[in-house]
């Protein structure tokens, strides 16, 4: 059993990386502020004897070692914060390099194997497609908010890859492509997949950004947490970077009638193309295609995804079907208290 320390494990993929290291019987440190992640995520893993939770920021290195004051055999650091599309680009730039410098400097410390994930955006606008590791970054300019994530997630790379190799503690880097699933974030945090979910659900348009031509391809969350954990537990693995993913590419478009299909609605699909200008009320630019090239992660851990787009995204709907249904019906009980019925039909 070795001990593990999972920052932002609260989160959308943390908490299911979370699962998995305790069931492949590690002992397991949530480390999560909650500003992003929830609690909830977090239910099945509260009740194991291997698990415990500390809630801080990893701006926070004091927190942070007090959280790790026993041995330490692994760190993996998922803790991030997104593209800012909705806050300041400052945020994003700030919590992902100082928050990977103090987790970088407790592996040192601790002679922990580090992982960290990052993310597909790092490629950007590279007209090469797939993606292979060693290919070249092509980010947009300065003056375009969203490439502050790529950036960030960038230097965080640079960071591990260093430190790494002259304070003499292993390293791993992962860049995740589109991974969806139960508990990802119902907004466009959680992707684009969610939001067309959520809009189906509730007999609203789907709003496409630009004209919806844009590629991109998505990895269930048992895909991407498996990719991550063979990656974190093959140890003769160092400084390598490795793409977690699933290589089928799809259209946005493509993707919204394949949701609509799957939720089974009498309803016809409706969608309504957004400028990019007016996203947000900012200069935003997007990336017109996304694929990874699994051959490193095939040939370094033996991965390949096994859950097709179709299974993933009807189980993915199950589950938001769910919630929303919950969600709904606690709203209405908030303002009917005849509605208590209805909330216990949800909830039972």
């Amino acid at each position: 059993m070795k001990t593990i320390l999972i920052t932002g494990a609260a989160g959308f993929i943390g908490s299911h990386l979370t699962d998995e290291m305790l069931r492949r019987g590690h002992r397991v440190i949530a480390f999560d502020n909650l500003s992003q992640g929830n609690l909830r995520n977090l239910e099945d893993a509260r009740r194991h004897p291997a698990f415990s939770f500390v809630h801080g920021d990893v701006r926070d290195p004091e927190t942070l070692r007090g959280a790790a004051a026993q041995r330490l055999d692994m760190i993996l650091h998922l803790a991030a914060f997104k593209i800012p599309r909705y806050g300041k680009a400052s945020d994003t730039l700030l919590v992902n390099s100082q928050g990977t410098l103090n987790v970088l400097r407790l592996a040192a410390e601790r002679s922990s194997r580090f992982l960290i994930t990052s993310t597909s955006d790092v490629y950007g606008k590279n007209p090469r497609i797939p993606f292979a590791e060693d290919d070249d970054s092509v980010l947009g300019s300065p003056t375009v908010a969203r490439w502050a994530y790529a950036t960030s997630k960038l230097f965080d790379e640079h960071l591990a890859l260093t430190l790494s190799e002259e304070l003499g503690f292993s390293s791993v880097l992962i860049r995740v492509f589109g991974s969806y699933g139960p508990r990802q974030h119902l907004s466009w945090w959680g992707g684009p997949q969610s939001v067309f979910i959520d809009a189906i659900l509730h007999d609203q348009v789907i709003p496409l950004h630009g004209d919806g031509l844009q590629t991109r391809s998505f990895c269930y969350i048992s895909d991407t947490v498996r990719g991550i954990a063979d990656a974190a537990e093959a140890e003769d693995i160092n400084r390598e970077v490795i793409n977690i993913g699933n290589d089928r590419e799809i259209t946005i478009l493509e993707l919204a009638a394949e949701i609509h299909r799957l939720c089974a609605t009498k309803r016809p699909l409706r969608t309504q193309t957004i400028a990019y200008d007016d996203i947000a009320g900012r200069k935003y630019e997007d990336v017109r295609r996304r694929v990874p090239d699994l051959s490193k992660a095939k040939r370094l851990i033996g991965y390949q995804p096994r859950v097709a787009l179709d299974e993933g995204l009807r189980r993915t709907i199950e589950w938001q079907r769910g919630i929303t249904a919950f969600a709904d019906a606690e709203k209405l009980a908030a303002v009917d208290e005849t509605a208590q019925p209805a909330l216990q039909e949800a909830r039972g």
